[in-house]
């Protein structure tokens, strides 16, 4: 493989996150259903953004925050993503270029706004998103940078962005491009949401070797083999896809390649406070890792200590250099 400019391109939905805390007791009387992501209106975006209260608004995106994670390791990333070009779009551009991650994407002049997330934490630390996907489903193939692709190691789509058509089409267009320049594909489940949506098609494109690189976490496992046994689906994906790495919350995390499995502790931590962005960070230490050919042993441990630094405070992106955190604790 020759070498590349980008460790890790990512490809997704461009969100601006509007967190709140609240009561189950809120969730009820909206009839939203705890610890799921629900896509909504813009009708629906705004009833719930008045009946929210005080929040805190945060550039986020599932593959948005995992090229932050990766830039804050001291990795390369680059991000496909569209936004509009209005107030949420100049923020998200913004946030994302400050936080060292490559992003050229055209914003669009007129259509959708940007992206919102609302997502209300619960006491327990749980997250409950109802997400307006606006801008975002209009990126498509012409977003595919043919040069940022062939020069990124790895190629990692989220699978929330696996809906319009023109996504797809623009997810495929990428893999090829990598494909042909010899680099790895790989596609995170995202949510049981996304998985009941899309099974056919995501078991699909890890058996004919569109992606070789799985992420899951263990209800996203179970949810794609429709199975309550959890060695079930661990040994079908790991026929049908070349690498699994799947997070299984406080019981820590894996990763299955070749029939060797390794597995990791969850890394301790003093408070939890909001596990949104858990599994994307835990991705960008898992991705930082391998793209800079380190075994999954210590890509794995990269990943949980990332996933525990930013379920440790409100917000799905590191609050300090995870470099730093990882020197600090002998993993880098």
């Amino acid at each position: 493989m020759s070498r590349t400019r980008f460790d890790v391109l990512t490809i997704g939905n461009a969100i601006v996150d509007v967190f709140a805390h609240t009561e189950d007791d809120f969730l009820v009387r909206e009839g939203l259903a705890k610890g799921a992501m629900i896509l909504t209106s813009e009708e629906r975006a705004q009833h719930l953004y008045a009946a929210m209260g005080q929040s805190i608004e945060i550039s986020g995106g599932s593959a948005a925050n995992t090229a932050v994670g990766i830039a804050s390791f001291g990795g390369k990333a680059a991000y496909f993503g569209k936004v509009k070009d209005d107030e949420g779009g100049h923020v998200f551009t913004r946030d994302l270029r400050a936080q060292g991650t490559h992003f050229e994407t055209v914003p669009l002049a007129d259509g959708p706004s940007t992206a919102r997330s609302f997502i209300f934490v619960t006491p327990d630390g749980e997250r409950t998103m109802n997400t307006y996907l606006g801008a975002t489903h209009l990126l498509g193939p012409d977003d595919m940078a043919e040069d940022v692709v062939a020069d990124a190691a790895i190629t990692y789509m989220e699978g929330y962005l696996w809906d319009p058509q023109g996504a797809k089409d623009a997810f495929l267009k990428a893999a090829s491009i990598a494909r042909k320049a010899g680099r790895r594909v790989a596609i995170t489940l995202s949510d049981s949401f996304c998985v009941d949506r899309f099974r056919g098609e995501f078991l699909s494109l890890m058996r004919t070797g569109v992606v070789d690189i799985v992420f899951a976490n263990t209800h996203e496992l179970k949810s794609l083999y429709q199975t309550s046994d959890f060695d079930t689906a661990l040994g079908l994906v790991a026929k049908d896809v070349r690498l699994a790495v799947v997070t299984r919350s406080e019981e820590g995390a894996l990763a299955i390649e070749g029939g060797m499995r390794v597995l990791v502790p969850a890394f301790p931590i003093d408070k939890l406070v909001d596990t949104t962005g858990a599994g994307d960070l835990f991705a960008s230490g898992f991705l930082f890792g391998l793209a800079r050919g380190m075994p999954h042993l210590a890509s794995l441990k990269l990943g949980a200590m990332a996933a525990a630094e930013v379920i440790q405070h409100v917000g799905a992106r590191p609050q300090t250099s995870l470099k730093v955190l990882a020197q600090s604790n002998g993993l880098l």
